[in-house]
């Protein structure tokens, strides 16, 4: 991308396609607690898009809307309504069957569709992602939402039997937990935070949940859905500053479950606040540093084209992006001739745009990756590709820096963002201890040809992280596979069938099998007596 289209990459409003133009701001006062939407009258927040606007005065973000900034008083208000709810497990929500908790799920879904247009335009605006991209988000989300739907009917039928060892008939199903806090991140504010949302929500657990920032203004159109498709006080909307919204909940010991999708750093003041930690649930998804080894061996075309993607794609905002890339001193040269190529070669400009990769950023991010790059300039590394890391305004285009080295900030921070370290290496030995020593353990991608020294990397690598990547860049999906992480990566893991497990717990009626206890049992399962005592198969 030359420079001076860097520097006119913004356009005026009347160039973007009206099927991609804003309404007018959202003025929302609505926040949604036990059931009812209540009117905030008092400050609010401003949401601001990544995405400029050429005017008469200059650029100008595009202002997306207004959001409450509600106070602890209305967070703790919020809370209350969800343990009431909960109401120690005999709430109506708790006690529902499966196939009735089901049965609302899907009809939210369905009124989630209905407002898929209108979600997908204010995801593209307010986090910068391409619209295709904010498109595959959404439809990733209603998947992932009839993939846990049906892995709980999976899990209902294998407890819909009694068992009978050593003289104890017994039945084991799975029951809530309590009250969840549900916080999402803002790279994907839809998809990774329903992946715990709805879990801890179809489990039978009531819900505080308080969107990302930036990624409010996207569940703007879905309150009325929270509110008409669950009884009061199971969902409960809370907006504002997290310093002052959050930390009021977690000293009451009311949390029974923490869901969350950020930093490490965040999660552990937020666990410590905790009266009583061993009663705390927590699923939380965390940071990494996803290192790419690329051998000597390795097919040099498909490795640059699984490195871009895995660097770069989504601007590298991904949790599961390639952060950092090992490459051996024999190939190092024409890797870099073609990946520095290869970003050349990407599409840059506004989301709307088809088959763009480098948009705008989010929150000011362009500020702390040129501080990235110059710390590492500083300490021995070029930027290698031509106006790497040239910023206008919220656009910063990626930065190669090489050679990278353990001085530099860029080698143990996640970067979050498209500056991508370079470090060649003789010995295996160097990516091993640098996995090794990570304070994260999420997944490794490795490049090669050699089935004997792949072997030979496999082996000592799972034991360092979750996942290990053959021949392609790291990912979550598909969302039946388990993604968890070692160390500060993740507590818990959050594929379909695991959150399931992550936010409920198993529990056992049992009787002595003796004839009394027989009869009773039967008449409580024949009449329908009882939601948990049940032999009922769901289809």
């Amino acid at each position: 991308m030359k420079l001076e289209q860097i520097h006119s990459i913004f356009l005026d409003e009347a160039s973007i396609p009206p099927e991609y133009q804003l309404n007018d701001p959202i003025c929302q006062r609505q926040y949604l607690i036990n059931g009812e939407l209540r009117y905030w009258e008092g400050a609010l927040q401003e949401s601001r898009s990544p995405i400029y606007v050429k005017t008469s005065n200059g650029l100008t973000s595009k202002l997306i809307g207004e959001f409450p900034l509600l106070t602890a008083t209305e967070s703790l208000q919020a809370l209350d309504a969800a343990v009431a709810a909960y109401n120690s497990g005999r709430g109506v929500w708790p006690t529902m069957t499966v196939a009735q908790r089901i049965e609302h799920i899907q009809e939210f879904t369905y009124r989630m569709r209905d407002k898929r247009t209108e979600i997908v335009n204010l995801l593209m605006w307010e986090i910068g992602k391409s619209y295709q991209d904010s498109a595959k988000e959404f439809d990733r989300t209603i998947d992932y939402i009839g993939a846990t739907i049906d892995a709980l009917k999976d899990l209902d039928r294998v407890s819909s039997r009694f068992v009978i060892e050593e003289g104890i008939i017994g039945q084991i199903r799975r029951s809530p937990l309590g009250v969840a806090l549900c916080m999402g991140p803002c790279n994907y504010p839809l998809n990774e935070t329903f992946s715990i949302f709805i879990p801890a929500l179809i489990m039978g657990n009531t819900v505080v949940f308080k969107p990302p920032r930036p990624g409010v203004m996207l569940y703007y159109p879905l309150l009325e859905a929270f509110r008409d498709c669950f009884p009061p006080g199971v969902v409960n909307t809370v907006y504002g500053q997290g310093s002052v919204i959050i930390p009021p909940l977690m000293p009451t010991g009311k949390i029974d479950i923490l869901g969350f999708i950020g930093s490490s750093r965040a999660a552990n003041n937020l666990k410590k606040q905790h009266p009583r930690l061993h009663r705390l649930r927590c699923a939380l998804g965390l940071e990494a540093k996803n290192p790419g080894i690329v051998l000597a061996d390795a097919d040099l075309e498909l490795a640059v084209k699984e490195c871009i993607l895995g660097t770069l794609s989504y601007n590298g905002q991904r949790c599961t992006a390639l952060k950092i890339l090992f490459v051996h001193r024999d190939i190092v040269d024409v890797f870099l001739e073609k990946f520095t190529e290869a970003v050349k070669n990407l599409k840059c400009g506004m989301p709307w745009e088809k088959g763009v990769t480098i948009t705008p950023l989010p929150e000011g991010r362009a500020k702390y990756f040129t501080e990235l790059v110059e710390d590492a300039k500083s300490l021995g590394a070029e930027v290698i590709n031509k106006d790497g890391g040239t910023v206008n305004e919220t656009f910063f285009y990626p930065a190669v820096l090489y050679p990278a080295n353990q001085n530099m900030k860029i080698y143990t921070e996640e970067q979050f963002g498209p500056v991508i370290p370079i470090i060649p290496f003789d010995d295996l030995e160097t990516p091993i201890q640098y996995i090794v020593n990570s304070d994260y353990g999420q997944q490794v991608s490795i490049f090669g040809t050699d089935a004997d020294l792949i072997a030979s990397l496999v082996d000592p690598l799972v034991n360092q992280v979750c996942r290990v990547n053959i021949n392609s860049q790291c990912q979550r999906g598909p969302d039946s596979f388990p993604f968890n992480g070692r160390k500060d990566s993740a507590e818990g893991t959050l594929s379909v069938s695991d959150a399931l497990r992550a936010f409920s717990i198993r529990t056992i009626v049992a009787a002595k099998d003796i004839t009394s206890n027989k009869e009773m049992i039967s008449k409580i399962v024949r009449e329908h007596k009882s939601n948990f005592l049940s032999t009922n198969f769901i289809m």
